[in-house]
Protein backbone atom coordinates (compact mmCIF):
# COMPACT_ATOMS: atom_id res chain seq x y z
CA UNK A 1 0.00 0.00 0.00
CA UNK A 2 1.80 3.01 -1.37
CA UNK A 3 -0.06 6.09 0.13
CA UNK A 4 2.50 8.82 -0.94
CA UNK A 5 4.00 11.41 0.75
CA UNK A 6 2.61 12.92 4.07
CA UNK A 7 0.61 15.69 3.30
CA UNK A 8 -0.97 18.63 5.64
CA UNK A 9 -5.01 17.94 6.18
CA UNK A 10 -5.90 21.27 4.16
CA UNK A 11 -3.95 19.65 0.79
CA UNK A 12 -6.34 16.41 1.77
CA UNK A 13 -9.07 15.66 -0.97
CA UNK A 14 -12.52 14.27 -1.57
CA UNK A 15 -12.62 11.18 -2.40
CA UNK A 16 -9.31 9.98 -0.89
CA UNK A 17 -9.15 6.25 0.35
CA UNK A 18 -9.37 5.97 3.95
CA UNK A 19 -7.33 2.78 5.45
CA UNK A 20 -8.21 0.85 8.97
CA UNK A 21 -4.90 0.53 11.28
CA UNK A 22 -4.64 -2.96 9.70
CA UNK A 23 -4.75 -1.77 5.91
CA UNK A 24 -7.76 -2.60 4.55
CA UNK A 25 -9.56 -0.03 2.74
CA UNK A 26 -12.99 0.84 4.67
CA UNK A 27 -14.16 4.40 3.22
CA UNK A 28 -13.00 7.72 1.39
CA UNK A 29 -13.23 11.05 2.74
CA UNK A 30 -16.31 12.88 2.35
CA UNK A 31 -15.25 16.48 3.83
CA UNK A 32 -12.53 17.72 5.49
CA UNK A 33 -14.28 19.89 8.40
CA UNK A 34 -11.93 22.63 9.37
CA UNK A 35 -13.51 24.96 11.93
CA UNK A 36 -13.11 28.65 10.63
CA UNK A 37 -11.99 31.74 11.19
CA UNK A 38 -9.09 30.20 12.63
CA UNK A 39 -8.85 26.84 10.97
CA UNK A 40 -8.87 24.70 13.22
CA UNK A 41 -8.96 20.95 11.97
CA UNK A 42 -11.90 19.29 13.21
CA UNK A 43 -11.60 16.12 11.64
CA UNK A 44 -12.65 14.29 8.45
CA UNK A 45 -16.40 13.21 7.43
CA UNK A 46 -15.93 9.27 5.89
CA UNK A 47 -18.28 7.48 3.35
CA UNK A 48 -17.94 3.90 3.99
CA UNK A 49 -17.61 1.28 1.52
CA UNK A 50 -19.30 -0.84 0.48
CA UNK A 51 -21.79 1.56 -1.52
CA UNK A 52 -24.30 2.65 -0.43
CA UNK A 53 -22.38 3.10 2.89
CA UNK A 54 -22.69 5.24 5.81
CA UNK A 55 -20.98 8.61 7.12
CA UNK A 56 -18.35 8.44 9.99
CA UNK A 57 -16.44 11.40 11.78
CA UNK A 58 -13.08 10.80 12.36
CA UNK A 59 -11.51 13.01 14.89
CA UNK A 60 -8.15 14.30 14.86
CA UNK A 61 -6.71 12.10 17.43
CA UNK A 62 -8.40 8.88 15.61
CA UNK A 63 -6.23 9.62 12.61
CA UNK A 64 -2.74 8.24 12.38
CA UNK A 65 -1.52 9.52 8.95
CA UNK A 66 -2.43 11.72 6.32
CA UNK A 67 -1.16 10.94 2.88
CA UNK A 68 -1.45 12.40 -0.63
CA UNK A 69 -3.09 8.62 -1.58
CA UNK A 70 -5.18 7.67 1.47
CA UNK A 71 -5.50 8.88 5.24
CA UNK A 72 -4.57 5.63 7.87
CA UNK A 73 -7.21 5.77 10.72
CA UNK A 74 -5.43 4.81 14.43
CA UNK A 75 -8.89 2.99 14.96
CA UNK A 76 -11.29 0.65 13.55
CA UNK A 77 -14.11 2.20 11.39
CA UNK A 78 -16.86 1.03 14.05
CA UNK A 79 -15.40 3.08 16.93
CA UNK A 80 -16.49 6.18 14.75
CA UNK A 81 -19.28 8.57 15.41
CA UNK A 82 -22.08 8.08 12.74
CA UNK A 83 -23.56 11.48 11.42
CA UNK A 84 -26.75 10.89 11.25
CA UNK A 85 -28.70 13.63 9.43
CA UNK A 86 -25.24 14.92 7.95
CA UNK A 87 -25.50 17.57 5.00
CA UNK A 88 -22.13 19.05 3.32
CA UNK A 89 -20.92 22.29 3.98
CA UNK A 90 -19.47 24.23 1.00
CA UNK A 91 -17.18 22.25 -1.10
CA UNK A 92 -13.94 22.52 -2.02
CA UNK A 93 -13.33 21.56 -5.44
CA UNK A 94 -9.96 20.17 -6.06
CA UNK A 95 -9.89 17.19 -8.23
CA UNK A 96 -10.38 13.42 -6.64
CA UNK A 97 -8.69 10.72 -6.42
CA UNK A 98 -11.95 8.66 -6.64
CA UNK A 99 -12.59 7.10 -9.48
CA UNK A 100 -15.24 8.89 -11.08
CA UNK A 101 -18.11 6.32 -11.23
CA UNK A 102 -17.68 5.38 -7.72
CA UNK A 103 -18.07 9.29 -6.49
CA UNK A 104 -21.43 9.74 -8.96
CA UNK A 105 -22.50 6.22 -7.08
CA UNK A 106 -21.47 7.78 -3.82
CA UNK A 107 -22.82 11.23 -4.53
CA UNK A 108 -26.26 9.83 -6.17
CA UNK A 109 -27.13 7.57 -3.23
CA UNK A 110 -26.49 10.67 -0.63
CA UNK A 111 -29.17 12.52 -2.12
CA UNK A 112 -31.31 9.43 -2.74
CA UNK A 113 -30.63 9.09 1.16
CA UNK A 114 -31.71 12.96 2.05
CA UNK A 115 -28.06 13.39 3.09
CA UNK A 116 -27.71 15.98 0.75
Amino acid sequence: MDLGPRIAFPALAEGTAVYDPGGRRVGVVDEVLIEPPGGIFEGVVIHTLPLPGRHRHARPEQIAEIHRNGVLLSVGIDELVEEVGWRHRDRDRTPSPEPPLERFARRVLDTLGGRR
